[in-house]
């Protein structure tokens, strides 16, 4: 008489592993910003700072100092951040304000590769948008004389990186994220940063210009901060900055569950 042994009990499905890039998110996160009418803003800028290269370049010429006061003043203390403004909000705030967030939070994915997704995404839409064309527009204003074109398009695509973490979190932590980022770009950075002394040590745009400063030639770029710390508050700002946006997106959680 045959025996037969008890059939084991099957193993538990093996829990997915953490990633830190989810292609569907991004999908859906270049969609929103790119399908919308904040595309018409994200294209509309960089346009305007090309026009007006072509136009300063006609009428006066190749010059260093004009290069430098369009690139450093117009694109990189204005343009860049406002397009920082536009695709790190963009990238979640919209959802939570409507409240499709709900059926993303509801998907099996880590929080924090919803948050780190969509940083890659702003970071990449703010980097396209502003990098390439300051770089186009420098060599329109003085043909990357002293390697002004492409130390400002350097610096500009280093700022993208802190924009879009610094606007994210905004995204995460309230529903008026477009007013609080316009106010700190056009307020803070286009001004206070600007004229302030002190307070162009807690700028984005300076900590940027100290890393553009290493790559133009002597003189040519200039910043109050001093590269290693510029290099260290840049990395720190991004980092913290995504880290308690993700913290906040667990706590969104939470509050929809309860």
């Amino acid at each position: 008489m045959s025996t037969t042994s008890p059939t084991a009990p099957p193993a538990p499905a093996a829990a997915p592993k953490a990633a830190f890039f989810h292609p569907t998110v991004a999908r859906l996160t270049y969609r929103a910003l790119l399908g919308r009418r904040r595309a018409l803003i994200l294209f509309a800028l960089p346009a305007m700072l090309v026009v007006i290269a072509v136009i300063v370049r006609a009428l006066t010429g190749a010059d260093d100092t004009t290069a430098s006061g369009i690139l450093g003043g117009f694109a990189l203390g204005t343009m860049v951040p406002l397009i920082g403004v536009i695709a790190g909000t963009g990238a979640i705030g919209p959802e939570i304000d409507d409240g499709s967030v709900v059926y993303l939070l509801a998907k099996p994915v880590p929080r924090s590769t919803i948050i780190f997704t969509k940083l890659l995404v702003a970071i990449g839409v703010t980097a396209a948008f502003s990098a390439i064309p300051v770089l186009v527009a420098g060599f329109v204003l003085n043909g990357n004389s002293q390697q002004i074109a492409v130390a400002y398009a350097v610096a500009a695509a280093v700022a993208s990186v802190a924009y879009s973490a610094l606007f994210l979190l905004f995204g995460t932590i309230t529903r008026h994220a477009v007013v609080f980022g316009l106010v700190y770009a056009l307020v803070w950075e286009a001004f206070v940063g600007t004229l302030v002394p002190g307070a162009r040590t807690l700028s984005v745009q300076q900590w940027a210009l100290a890393v553009g400063q290493k790559i133009g030639a002597e003189g040519a770029l200039s910043s109050d901060v001093q590269l290693p710390l510029a290099v260290s508050l840049l990395i720190g700002v991004t980092v913290a900055a995504t880290w308690y946006a993700g913290r906040r997106l667990k706590a969104l959680t939470l509050a929809g569950e309860e």
